[in-house]
């Protein structure tokens, strides 16, 4: 089939293929880092709003909610009505839902301002590789997408900075109004420097398609992102969850047995490449939102650091990341893929080992170096199994393509997410459980940092926390030495049974990259011949 295909020519200055590429890091960079940016401001929306636990929760589920049902369909509206179409609506409505975000006067109006802004970036954010492939001549795309990918590690790493900068200034809603000029740039350079491609086909709507993929997609991330609060064996969790997979189920048997046109072509999976990348890109996708997750909770609740000083911590990851994903790229031009996911996955081996084995006093300078060969490892792995599994398919199914690796990998990171922080919470007594929620449950406090097994500058016999001090100052000297000794004991036991969980999460990721690292070996490149992107195409049924 042919592809119309409107590269702006004749122009001076720089190559289109490069503006192409600044436009969509600028859309992107803005949707990711909203993903980190919010999570540092969450205890203050709790105590700006007067919101409980449960009902604050909703501001981060809604947003990967309304990621996850939004995902899917935007292959399909790009090929309906034009990649640049769909990408420049996704932008623009991501900065509309920020905006009203800044206003919010309730909870409630935070809550849908979030849903449209998870369904902005759900529509654009698959479509941007697709738009650098068909930019890029074919020896160039590894070398594109390695530069894209800085977006992806730079952006999350920001995020917490930024985002806790802005919360200690007291400046809280900025952290949604930032998004509004950049939108409004992002939206301005892609009008003027992206191509608008179009497919000659009419496409074929798939209403079943389309309606098992949102409630099946949407179900399992909202399953997820709430099984810690409601339990993995609580009602509400169970009943969501086997709704998602009931409609995935029906979704996978419309798709492939029913509909001529399918909105997700699960026949992509029967690329032996594309199915292969896919897998590895899953594990390298937990192990980048896997850490961000486990290490700023080591950071901030056991180790008592703020939420700046957290993120300047966690600058480390995006430090090597920024510097490895750009060289992956290249390298991915001269000798494909099998060789980066080997060494960038044989460095997560050893890393997530020696990450495993981290105690509440293990020197902040380590934990820096550990974050920093993660950093090169996720560089070198997860924008080149994404590189890899778009490689393998024809340029007119790339938007269905990046949609169907958008919208599974939003599902994996949530799913992992989950599972991981039930882990980490697995090894806590009844006890020291019921001491932790209680401390959640409590209103935010304005007091100075706190950490269960360190605080920075507190003596360890001293360490308990402000609120608790000031209540004990009215004690007799024996009843409060004795209460002292009784609440050290205490956290001494969370700090113990916290570390042996955070030990079980990390050696549940050790255990995928070993599997992740026995599957990258079946990827093409060196030492075999590497022929670049079309050596590892194959006829997939239900294309265009």
């Amino acid at each position: 089939m042919s592809v119309e295909s409107a590269l702006p020519a004749g122009r001076s200055g720089l190559d289109s293929k490069w503006k192409v590429l600044i436009s969509v890091m600028f859309g992107i960079f803005m949707i990711i880092l909203d993903s980190t940016i919010v999570n540092v401001a969450f205890p203050t929306l709790r105590s700006e709003y007067g919101a409980s636990l449960a009902d604050a929760q909703w501001v981060l589920s809604i947003y990967v909610l309304a990621l996850g049902i939004t995902t899917p369909v935007s292959g399909f509206l790009a090929d309906r009505f034009g990649i640049k179409r769909i990408y420049l609506w996704g932008l623009g409505i991501f900065a509309l839902g920020s905006f009203l975000c800044g206003i919010a006067p309730s909870l409630g109006t935070l809550i849908l301002a979030r849903a449209l802004q998870g369904f902005g970036g759900g529509l654009a954010q698959p479509l941007g590789p697709a738009q650098l492939y068909r930019a890029f001549p074919p020896k160039e795309q590894g070398t594109a997408l390695g530069i894209f990918g800085l977006a992806l590690v730079v952006a999350p790493a920001l995020g917490p900075i930024l985002g806790g900068w802005l919360v200690d200034a007291q400046l809280w809603r900025a952290i949604f109004f930032v998004n509004v000029p950049i939108g409004i740039v992002g939206v301005y350079l892609g009008s003027h420097f992206l191509p608008d491609y179009r497919i000659d086909k009419h496409t074929v709507f798939d209403p079943l398609g389309l309606i098992t993929a949102m409630v099946g997609f949407g179900a399992i991330l909202y399953a997820a992102s709430s099984a810690e609060l409601n339990g993995w064996t609580g009602t509400t969790t169970l009943v969501i969850f086997g709704i998602g997979l009931a409609s995935l189920a029906a979704n996978v048997y419309v798709e492939l047995y029913v509909v001529k046109e399918p909105m997700l072509n699960l026949r992509l999976f029967a690329n032996r490449t594309f199915l292969n990348a896919s897998l590895v890109g899953y594990v390298a996708t937990i192990a980048l939102f896997g850490a961000e997750f486990l290490m700023p909770i080591y950071l901030q609740a056991f180790r008592g650091r703020t939420a700046l000083e957290t993120g300047y911590i966690l600058l480390a990851v995006a430090a090597t990341s920024a510097f490895a994903t750009p060289l992956a790229g290249r390298l991915f031009d001269k000798i494909g893929p099998r060789m980066l996911i080997t060494v960038g996955f044989t460095i997560l081996c050893i890393n997530t080992w020696q990450l495993a084995q981290i105690q509440g006093d293990t020197p902040m300078s380590y934990i820096a170096v550990l974050l920093a060969l993660r950093g090169l490892a996720v560089g070198l792995t997860l924008q080149t199994t994404f590189t890899t599994s778009l490689s393998s398919i024809p340029l007119d199914m790339l938007p269905r393509g990046s949609s169907l690796l958008n919208s599974t990998r939003f599902v994996v990171q949530a799913v992992a997410v989950a599972v991981l922080a039930t882990i980490l919470t697995s090894t806590l007594s009844a006890n020291v459980k019921a001491q932790l929620d209680q401390a959640q449950a409590t209103p935010i406090s304005t007091t100075a940092p706190f950490g269960i097994c360190e605080t920075p500058g507190v003596k360890a016999e001293d360490n308990i926390p402000l609120d608790v001090i000031k209540s004990l100052a009215g004690l007799p000297a024996a009843s409060a030495n004795a209460a002292k000794t009784k609440i050290l004991n205490g956290l001494n036991l969370a700090c113990g049974e916290s570390m042996q969980g955070f030990e079980a999460a990390y050696r549940i990721t050790f255990y995928a990259s070993i599997g992740a690292l026995l599957l990258g070996l079946f990827l093409p490149g060196w030492p075999a011949k590497w022929s670049g992107r079309g050596s590892t195409q194959t006829n997939i049924p239900g294309g265009h």
